[in-house]
């Protein structure tokens, strides 16, 4: 079975040098163009061109008007402010610490179980925690109008710590509330 690589290589030599039959690159490039026609560029037309810049304006004039400024001007003294700024618009580290108060806020509030026995102090509690609200907000338009400031902004996080320690507080007493419900003969 072992044959003489020369005469391999002599027969490789006498292949190569046949000559191609006639047209065959001719014959190539027709099967080529059969299997993979030449794609045309797209033609736009007018109509195209138009409706992308009816498009383009659109978006244009819509995005003016969602990034407008928020301040609405009435008179030549005074503007209302349409949005308030909060501790998280004044930096992403005071936004983690309103978010904390509220989401411990939100929670206390959500663990208080109102009974009949318990409703009328419940209802005084929630009373203060609205005024602590509303002040809250006050400060918050304050902030806006005049910018952040250090006693804004700590009055901002002493009205949250007020009230998360209002609702720690009406938990104690619904807590001693109930345990005399529980023995009436303990005083």
């Amino acid at each position: 079975m072992a044959q003489d690589i020369r005469d391999l290589l002599k027969q490789d030599l006498q292949e190569q040098n046949k000559k191609m039959p006639e047209n065959h690159e001719a014959r190539f490039l027709d099967k080529l163009n059969k299997a993979l026609p030449e794609q045309q560029k797209p033609k736009f037309n007018w109509l195209q061109i138009a409706a992308s810049i009816v498009l383009f304006v659109g978006l244009g004039f819509g995005g003016f008007k969602y990034f407008n400024n928020p301040v609405v001007p009435v008179d030549t003294n005074t503007t209302i402010i349409t949005s308030t700024k909060t501790l998280g618009d004044v930096s992403p580290d005071l936004k983690k610490v309103e978010d904390y108060y509220l989401a411990n806020i939100n929670l206390e509030l959500s663990k208080v179980k109102l009974t009949p026995e318990n409703k009328e102090m419940f209802d005084g509690y929630v009373q203060r925690l609205e005024d602590l609200k509303n002040e809250y907000s006050k400060l918050s338009v304050e902030l806006t109008k005049n910018g952040p400031d250090e006693q804004t902004i700590n009055a901002l996080i002493d009205n949250l710590k007020f009230r998360l320690n209002l609702l720690h507080r009406l938990k104690e007493q619904l807590k001693t509330l109930s345990t005399l419900d529980a023995n009436p003969n303990v005083i």
